[in-house]
């Protein structure tokens, strides 16, 4: 992932630093497993973890191993020897290489869910503040992008607070169900090594053993990880997009925070442009994109083929890099967000009390007209308001077949804006737990 798009916790998950620290040890693990069990010597297995617990490894010199072996596995374990002597005989006992790629790279997936699981915490918390600070700000809701029913600003972060909180709930699920270690053998059998083995480094490494794994762990585990990857970067998008609708020229209701010194157009000084979450939108596309490639690696060769192997090497730290620098990005924009409740009160009048044509026309329906007689009056009335030829409340209360079953203080009492604002509150209990 380029640099413009990461930040460094997530980034160092994906290191080779990184991984090789983990290959490590789930190889000492299991050569102390082994060592418990009696298949190799106590010995043997203390010099491992006393020589490799604070080696460096030398990914220049595992890379220069690879360019012979063509096999980064073997690379590795030749560079161990380098470090630990004689007793590295011991280290890989009956294991395959799958056992420590997969095994590997689950541990990263699940430290990479732990740091996303963070940012949705972050953003949730910046979601709730301004959801409350705006419960009560009036705005038009728009279906089609056409005016609509006045909600308030703050039940639009609301909606959003409750489907990053769905977000997180899909990504506690795809942590547990990836989160699993195979250490057994070259087809999965444990032909060669104890299943005890596999018990004692899941749970050193924070994973569950895998109940049958082939050679390799399971391919639809990751293709759900992924997939939660990208609906959560789906949500992404849809906010940005909101914020996007709500910055433009002619609607002006919200904008992203534009800080001192910045420039919005090399051209035009007077820009003011929503360039973050543009930038979320793509980067949202860019997040969907890793899920398809993910389901096609389940479909693998018999017992194993590393077809995946190239795919996974791209799409894990791609995709989780760009989550995490994406919801990062996202709760700056929540936190910085102006809001022009101003602005949307204009709005909200814009259309001369149009928003209020279903509460005239439910009170008709409630007077004893007809629905279809309703909808003809109240249409009637609205259309012209449309094309800017007068005020709704004025023509209706100057309709005679309208004024013959509502008197004009009745229809006067359809236009009050706080009739429609009156569950905020019942809303704010389901989504929060309280309403203050």
């Amino acid at each position: 992932m380029i640099p413009r798009y990461s930040r460094p916790e997530m980034t160092a998950i994906w290191s080779p630093e990184t991984r090789f620290r983990i290959w490590f040890e789930i190889e000492a693990h299991a050569t102390t497993a082994l060592a418990e069990l009696g298949v190799v010597p106590k010995e043997a297995a203390a010099t491992v973890w006393e020589k490799g617990r604070d080696a460096v490894f030398d990914v220049a010199r595992i890379d220069e191993i690879e360019r012979v072996t063509k096999h980064d596995v073997i690379a590795f374990l030749t560079h161990l020897a380098e470090i630990v002597g004689p007793e590295a005989r011991f280290v890989h006992q009956g294991m395959t290489s799958s056992d420590v790629l997969d095994t590997c790279l689950n541990v990263q997936l699940v430290r990479a869910a732990d740091l996303l699981i963070a940012d949705i915490d972050g953003l949730l918390a910046a979601l709730k503040r301004r959801a409350f600070e705006h419960k009560l700000t009036p705005t038009i809701g728009r279906s089609h992008g056409i005016h609509a029913e006045p909600v308030t600003f703050g039940l639009k972060l609301a909606q959003a607070y409750a489907e990053f909180e769905r977000a997180r709930a899909r990504l506690v699920a795809a942590r547990a169900e990836v989160a699993t270690c195979a250490i057994s053998g070259a087809v999965g059998t444990f032909a060669n090594i104890d299943p005890r083995v596999e018990e004692y480094v899941a749970e050193k490494m924070g994973l569950t053993p895998e109940p049958v794994s082939t050679q390799v762990i399971p391919r639809d585990r990751h293709a759900m990880f992924f997939a939660v990857l990208g609906v959560v970067a789906s949500s992404i998008e849809r906010l940005a997009i909101e914020v996007r609708h709500l910055q433009r020229t002619e609607v002006l209701e919200a904008e992203e925070y534009f800080s001192e010194g910045q420039k919005g157009s090399s051209a035009m000084p007077h820009k003011r442009n929503p360039v973050l979450t543009e930038n979320l939108t793509g980067l949202a596309r860019m997040v969907r994109s890793y899920a398809l490639p993910a389901m096609e690696n389940v479909a693998l060769w018999h017992e194993r083929d590393i077809s995946h192997s190239s795919v996974e090497r791209m799409i894990g730290p791609d995709a989780t890099i760009t989550l995490d620098f994406a919801l990062a990005r996202l709760t700056g924009v929540v936190d910085k967000l102006l809001v022009y409740p101003e602005q949307m009160q204009r709005n909200l009048d814009r259309l001369g009390g149009l928003v209020h044509s279903q509460r005239v026309l439910l009170a008709l329906t409630q007077a004893g007209v007809s629905r279809e007689d309703a909808y003809r009056l109240v249409q009637r009335n609205a259309m012209p308001v449309w094309r800017g030829e007068g005020d709704f409340l004025t023509l209706l209360q100057a309709d005679k077949e309208v004024t013959a079953a509502l008197k004009p203080e009745a229809i006067a009492e359809c236009f009050d804006l706080g009739y429609h604002l009156k569950h905020v509150d019942t809303i704010f209990r389901r989504v929060f737990g309280s309403a203050e």
